[in-house]
């Protein structure tokens, strides 16, 4: 006697745990999770419209500054014939060599003071266990709400008592500890698996090396996307170094503010050409950067 029986890969019942037909469209089309294509096709147009919105501006900049003089009114989206005229203007009235070199070296290493003392800080707030450490993580939150224009004097006062005052380091010194640094690095360290330290530990791994050998090599993706904020704050800042350079446009945004107090108004080529060209470091800060940010984000989603 033959005994029928069922294979469970020609079954059709949904499996356990599976959406079943609820995740089925009704014209037979599986849709992931439950979501009509419509939503889809809705949610990735937005997506794309806020794109297009988001860099048309940084375009037409770069499409006004390729215009030749005479067309820089011009209200077509593809500058033709393309010229270089407002960018040797620019390049000869400023020099933008030295501004692109001083206010690289201004963010790089103020970007580097506050990645530096925020991973030391986040890591002791985070895995160290100390008295006072409540209190001591409240105030360094407090410090972060405090405006800038109630610490602005004092520290432009013990700039003046250092003799930093027209100078680059009078830039960088007062602005190598960023609180909003600790706050962003601390939750990432407090999600780091605590059995790595444990097997570093173990291993006899001192706080110092494990901080550098096994913490911040896994955690390469918050860091490069901190890098990159912490690095744009300092190229666009702009108030700070302009009370502290008071003799002389040693960095971009000076330099630019200057250029255009100078130049007639009409003169727009040049100016979004001088613009185009500061913002060419953040775009290669991005572009080497951005491999590590994208990772970082995928490896949330899969957390």
């Amino acid at each position: 006697m033959a005994l029928a029986i069922e294979s469970p890969l020609t079954d059709d019942r949904p499996a356990p745990g599976t959406a079943g037909p609820a995740a089925v469209a009704k014209d037979g089309d599986e849709v992931p999770g439950g979501r009509s294509r419509v939503m889809t096709v809705v949610g990735h147009l937005t997506l794309a419209l806020l794109g297009v919105a988001c860099i048309f501006p940084i375009y037409w900049m770069y499409a006004t500054s390729l215009r030749r003089p005479d067309d820089v009114y011009n209200t077509s989206v593809l500058p033709w014939p393309l010229s270089v005229k407002s960018y040797s203007t620019a390049l000869d009235q400023l020099d933008l060599a030295r501004l692109l070199l001083n206010t690289t070296w201004v963010a790089l290493l103020t970007a580097i003071g506050q990645l530096l003392t925020s991973v030391l800080a986040a890591y002791a707030f985070a895995v160290w266990n100390f008295r006072g450490k409540k209190l001591l993580y409240l105030a360094f939150v407090g410090t972060w709400l405090v405006p800038f224009q109630v610490t602005m004097l004092p520290n432009y006062v013990l700039l003046h008592n250092l003799g930093l005052l027209n100078s680059l380091s009078g830039v960088i010194v007062p602005n190598l500890v960023s609180a909003l640094g600790v706050l962003m690095l601390r939750q990432h360290f407090d999600s780091f698996p605590k059995e790595l330290l444990e097997a570093a530990r173990m291993d006899g791994r001192s706080s110092w090396s494990t901080l550098w050998t096994v913490v911040v090599p896994n955690l390469r993706a918050p860091l490069a996307a901190l890098t990159i904020l912490l690095f744009v704050n300092a190229w666009n800042e702009y108030f700070w170094p302009a009370m502290v350079l008071q003799r002389g446009n040693l960095v971009l945004q000076l330099g630019i503010n200057s250029f255009i107090n100078s130049v007639e108004t009409e003169e727009w080529g040049p100016l979004t050409a001088a613009a185009g060209l500061a913002t060419l470091p953040i775009f290669a800060l991005y572009l080497a950067l951005q491999r590590h940010v994208i990772n970082g984000f995928v490896r949330s989603g899969l957390r």
